[in-house]
């Protein structure tokens, strides 16, 4: 009596499994496709980080930290940059930085339409929102399986369970920022003859912007947090450092390599914040 029934036992993961099998076998030829074009992205972007000179771009982030925060934090952020070059990881940094942004990248194209749809048609919020609630819940390390299955290993699964990682936030607060523009002011477009679409672009969107960009602002630092756990699938870069470095119990390297990751997220944390809060002032 106090065992739980076999009969009632039902093995859903089974039933996954073998759906998943099934998109392998008859969806091979699209995998491939996609696998073949971010993998081209992926590897141009890499090299292109690393062939710009390590000094043009702490010049750039001096120049970001200025503009979006203050001429402290862009002398602040660049002396970091200087500090994870003195550590040996430029190149790995690079190949970071190109992870994280293709990923936001791919997160926003997708993100902020779907945020849209779901902002103007409530069945699509009601479909969308118990995804995105198990896309926010389920660990991470359960979207490599999937991953490495349709994409095999690399750069490629790697980018796309972080896409799947970190493109709710961006999703959330774009549907929130829209729905909570001023109804008077879209009634108020409508009655001079706005179209939806210029009511959209020139009213709710401008109005929504300092939401947005917190959206996107929190979906690059959830993709800098897989950073780690993508390197479990080839993903080369600090992550796979710090993985190497529990392998082999290195504390130094993993301090480092994991020193770098950090400094990287407050970089790109407080140049997103800027662009937000400079957003807000123009608004």
């Amino acid at each position: 009596m106090n065992n739980f029934p076999d009969s009632l036992r039902f093995e859903l993961g089974k039933h996954i499994e073998t759906f998943v099998r099934w998109l392998d076998t008859n969806f091979s030829g699209l995998f491939d496709a996609i696998s073949a074009s971010l993998l081209w992205v992926m590897v141009h972007m890499e090299n292109y980080l690393i062939m710009i000179p390590w000094w043009l771009v702490i010049l750039v982030v001096f120049i970001l930290g200025w503009r979006c925060a203050s001429i402290v934090s862009g002398i602040v952020f660049s002396l970091l940059m200087i500090l994870v070059g003195s550590f040996g990881y430029w190149d790995y940094t690079m190949m970071t930085l190109a992870i994280v942004l293709a990923s936001v990248f791919i997160s926003l194209l997708f993100g902020i339409p779907i945020g849209i749809a779901m902002a103007y048609n409530r069945t699509t919020e009601a479909i969308m929102k118990p995804i995105l609630d198990a896309m926010q819940t389920m660990p991470s390390f359960v979207y490599l399986i999937p991953a490495m299955i349709f994409f095999g290993l690399g750069k490629v699964p790697a980018v796309i369970a972080t896409i799947i990682y970190a493109i709710p936030p961006v999703i959330r607060l774009t549907n929130l920022a829209i729905r909570r523009v001023s109804k008077d002011m879209v009634e108020a477009a409508y009655s001079y003859g706005s179209s939806p679409m210029q009511v959209l672009t020139k009213v709710q969107l401008p109005q929504a912007l300092p939401t947005i960009m917190t959206g996107i602002n929190q979906t690059t630092m959830m993709a800098l947090a897989m950073v780690v756990i993508a390197s479990m699938i080839g993903a080369q870069g600090l992550g796979m450092e710090v993985l190497i470095a529990i392998n082999r119990i290195d504390i130094a390297r993993g301090f480092e390599a994991g020193l770098g990751i950090v400094i990287l997220a407050i970089i790109m944390d407080r140049i997103s914040q800027g662009i937000a809060k400079n957003s807000q002032v123009k608004e």
